[in-house]
């Protein structure tokens, strides 16, 4: 395809399981689920799509260096970590975590009433072993109408939530019909592209509701949307 490389994971080629208060899509080998091709996209190791039961959740679990991003979709999500956070996330909001030198931490559906669907990333650090930290950001939904709003960043700024990686998350909301260009913003990253709703070309490839596309040795990715569609731009190092 041209002079740069591209892979693209459709929706139903993820691994799919449902544990009854959990229903989890993982569009790379997470758990259970292992495909030698799908391993991971340069320093992008999961993303995981989970829909959990009003009530339950992840107990009290382990993790050292990785950085975990969790977008909830909708509902809200309570957390619970060794660090003495005690928090409840939800839609338009943003989690962060370094796990670095090693923390526990729960996750739990926050309502008895209502499900919650969240996107959780994860992505090897640049650098090992630093102290764990959390942080959480809500960004206002008017700011991504049809710009391209970038809300993780290695950058320390009020903007963005800090990531310890040179990795950079964006998220647009584009009409129908809308043309964007995405500018990588360091040479050599690479960029995934997962669809949270609706349908866009985007390098002359038709993309679906929860499909995803990563692209890399390019400049600039051209995006136009054929529905009205939620987009999350994830660039990321291809190589540690």
């Amino acid at each position: 395809m041209k002079s740069k490389k591209s892979v693209i994971h459709r929706a139903n080629s993820r691994g799919y399981f449902n544990h009854g208060w959990l229903k989890t899509y993982h569009t790379f080998s997470f758990a259970g689920y292992y495909d030698k091709d799908r391993v991971h996209f340069g320093m992008l190791r999961v993303l995981n799509d989970d829909i959990i039961l009003p009530g339950e959740g992840f107990g009290t679990h382990p993790h050292e260096n990785m950085e975990i991003v969790t977008i909830p979709i909708s509902g809200s999500l309570a957390h619970r970590d060794s660090m003495g956070h005690e928090e409840v996330i939800i839609k338009n909001e943003i989690q962060v975590m370094s796990a670095g030198s090693g923390l526990t931490h729960s996750e739990y559906n926050a309502s008895d009433k209502e499900e919650v669907n969240l996107l959780q990333i994860w992505v090897f650090p640049k650098e090992h072993d630093i102290a764990p930290r959390y942080d959480q950001k809500i960004f206002d939904p008017f700011l991504m109408k049809n710009e391209i709003l970038t809300v993780v960043s290695p950058e320390k700024s009020d903007d963005t939530l800090w990531i310890n990686q040179d990795a950079y998350f964006s998220l647009v909301e584009l009409d129908k019909g809308k043309n964007i260009d995405y500018k990588i913003k360091r040479s050599g990253n690479g960029v995934y592209i997962f669809i949270m709703s609706g349908q866009i070309m985007a390098e002359d490839e038709l993309l679906n509701n929860r499909d995803g596309m990563g692209i890399e040795d390019v400049k600039i990715v051209s995006i136009k949307s054929e529905s009205d569609s939620k987009i999350l731009l994830i660039e990321i190092p291809m190589v540690g």
